[in-house]
């Protein structure tokens, strides 16, 4: 017999072996990845028929192969067969123990994204469909669609025996940065000729659009549309995979693994540099043995791949796998990428204020806000999994600020990058983005600054939701024995969740006494009139204040908050015998909360096993304060417990989401 895959299928490459029954085949000597064939114990040579039990090593290539048989000097084709990664057994690097693991990170089809920021975690169910019609041509295709494969066919069929390699593929191809990819990355306000990120809550419709119109990239996603996406692809091919959330993640440009801010007199987020702070930033891990690092499996287990497109690695838009051991112990002379993913969880952020005569001020430093609440969905329950600590050191403590100057070292090759972890001029309280509502100690400078202390801190009046007013309070307070009159600046910005701001949405100006042993409280009214134009796709607005002591005006002092909206609420039920092949209903209820028309409402359904693609019903336009109720039947296909997905837009909010889990019997 013989198999065979790819355009050059080769012994010497392990893409083509022959073997037989019994196993007397003449091949080389160098040949990888030989196969072999045993007779069933129930075949019966007598009766000419044979039950043959045929295994791929653990070192075969993955991909679609030929297998044909030759019997005396006559040759038949006798399947065409898909040959995957298998988890189950120990001698293939993606092995994975533990049953219940396998079961959620392998076989499992539906599974929940994180976003928000800060103190506001979201959950969003996700699609992964990876058991979906056509996903092993699609993903299959997707691997012949790499730019390694153009280059060297036979060198890159052969190297998808290693899932180190086949991960890294797959994180180039599921951006479009460069040739051939899925998704086409999309940070802006205008998504015309496409949909918004905010649109898709599931993998299928995408890969299957991709493949569908001869590979053209999909438009548009973002971080978790990207991870969503290859998390499907990596399940398929039987790389065990997980989406991860991390919050407050920094985005290092120059591998210094500091983040500049810079802010103006007033307040105004600049944009200064390439390096910036997102809200969160998703990725995934995959799960794989590191023999490339060491032999004796210290970085074996989770690695992080990240198909976002944000830098090349090794001329290519990809990132990882990168071994969630090397950035636990700075060890960023590693491969691949471990300097870019430590700084994502463990880089210190400095805030700057550049003064109307143009000079620059740092007047904080901060080692503790990077990389908050790193998240993913629990094996077995739709539970959040705080996995922070297998990233990083507890914030604070020696351990972790000896990692962070060792991950330096390395990256400096001996030599460390001077570095002031105080500050040298002036002094600020802040919430250092949202971290929480604790104050903070002010940094000190030996200069002529007085000592009293000068607090800044943010209040929730209410729970911010977009389509209502937001209210917050500015608390002022300072251990000074004497009054202190302040001009206080407050600039509200919009913000994109990767950190960069979108419009200044309003500017208040004002001169305040802080009277000794009091607080100074300013209320903080952001109307939804004036936000809304600025917030559609969009979830967050920076708060922040300068405020400059008019008795001595080299006091400046900066705080900053982001206000993370949560959408108004949508409910969905569901109605019918929850058997296959039986009709069922689904009912969708939202209310316009605001005082304004609510135009080119839709209506999307999704869900594997549930619907087939996307179900888009078109609503008639929502008055002020009125109800839509919507009723879409579905017919399931698939047994087990299912998520439906409902997803809301129009022109008010963007995409509004739902889901409910329906148990399907046979």
């Amino acid at each position: 017999m013989t198999a065979e895959t790819g355009k050059y299928p080769s012994e010497d490459l392990g893409t083509r072996s022959r073997f037989g029954v019994p196993d007397k085949v003449l091949r080389s000597a160098s040949a990888k990845a030989v196969w072999k064939a045993e007779l069933h114990k129930s075949s019966s040579p007598e009766t000419r028929i044979l039950i043959l039990i045929i295994t791929p090593p653990a070192d075969t290539p993955i991909g679609e192969y030929k297998l044909s048989a030759r019997h005396k000097d006559k040759e038949n084709k006798l399947a065409n067969l898909s040959v995957l990664f298998n988890p189950w057994i120990p001698d293939d690097w993606v092995f994975l123990p533990n049953e219940a693991e396998r079961q959620e990170y392998v076989m499992n089809e539906q599974g929940i994204i994180y976003r928000g920021g800060g103190s506001f975690i979201s959950p969003m169910s996700w699609d992964f469909g990876q058991f979906e019609k056509d996903m092993v041509k699609i993903c299959m295709k997707l691997l012949d669609q790499n730019i390694k494969h153009w280059f060297n066919p036979a060198d890159d069929v052969s190297a998808r025996c290693n899932p180190i390699y086949v991960s890294r593929v797959v994180s180039a191809m599921i951006n479009s940065a460069d040739e051939g990819g899925v998704l086409m990355g999309n940070w802006g306000n205008d998504f015309s000729g496409g949909l918004a990120p905010t649109h898709w809550s599931g993998s299928y419709p995408i890969l299957k659009k991709w493949y569908e119109s001869y590979y053209r990239p999909v438009k548009y996603g973002q971080c978790w549309v990207f991870a969503g996406v290859m998390c499907s692809v990596m399940r398929l091919l039987g790389i065990p995979c997980r989406v991860v959330t991390n919050f407050q993640s920094a985005h290092d440009t120059n591998k210094n693994l500091t983040i500049d801010t810079y802010f103006d007199s007033k307040g105004v987020k600049m944009k200064q540099t390439s390096d910036s702070i997102w809200n969160f930033h998703v990725w995934v891990e995959g799960w794989m043995k590191r023999p490339d690092l060491a032999g004796d499996g210290k970085y074996d287990g989770w690695q992080v791949v990240d198909p976002t497109p944000q830098e090349r690695s090794e001329g290519i838009f990809c990132c990882g796998p990168t071994s969630l051991m090397a950035i636990l112990n700075g060890e960023t002379d590693l491969k691949y990428d471990v300097p870019f993913v430590f700084a994502e969880v463990n880089a210190d952020s400095v805030y700057w204020l550049e003064k109307s005569d143009g000079s620059k001020v740092k007047i904080f430093t901060e080692t503790k806000t990077i990389g908050q609440n790193i998240s993913t969905k629990s094996v077995g329950s739709n539970k959040r999994m705080d996995i922070t600590d297998t990233y990083k050191h507890k914030e604070g403590t020696a351990k972790e600020r000896n990692v962070f100057k060792y991950a330096i070292d390395k990256i400096e090759n001996g030599t460390m990058l001077p570095r002031n972890i105080v500050g040298t001029t002036a002094r600020v309280m802040s919430e250092a983005l949202e971290m929480n509502n604790e104050t903070r100690p002010n940094e000190r400078t030996p200069s002529s600054l007085p000592q009293s202390q000068l607090l800044i801190r943010f209040e929730e009046v209410s729970k911010p939701e977009n389509g209502k007013d937001v209210n917050l309070k500015l608390i002022v307070s300072s251990d000074s024995n004497i009054p202190r009159t302040f001009s206080i600046n407050i600039i509200v910005q919009a913000m994109t969740y990767t950190g960069q701001p979108t419009g200044n949405i309003q500017t208040e100006v004002m001169e305040q006494k802080l009277l000794p042993g009091k607080d100074l409280t300013i209320p903080i009214l952001v109307p939804f009139s004036t936000y809304h134009k600025y917030m559609i796709h969009r979830w967050t607005m920076s708060i922040t204040t300068v405020i400059t002591d008019l008795q001595n005006k080299e006091n400046v002092y900066l705080a900053s908050n982001r206000v993370v909206l949560t959408n108004p609420p949508i409910s969905i039920t569901v109605s019918g015998k929850s058997r296959v092949n039986q009709e069922m209903t689904a009912e969708v209820v939202f209310m316009n909360p605001v005082n304004e028309t609510l135009r080119n409402c839709i209506l999307t359904l999704s869900g594997c096993g549930l619907l087939i693609g996307e179900e888009k019903t078109e609503l008639p336009n929502l008055l002020p304060n009125n109800r839509v109720r919507a009723k879409i039947v579905f017919v399931p296909h698939k047994i087990g417990e299912r998520t439906l997905l409902v997803n809301f837009s129009c022109t008010a909010f963007g995409d509004i989401k739902t889901s409910c889990t329906v148990d399907i019997k046979p």
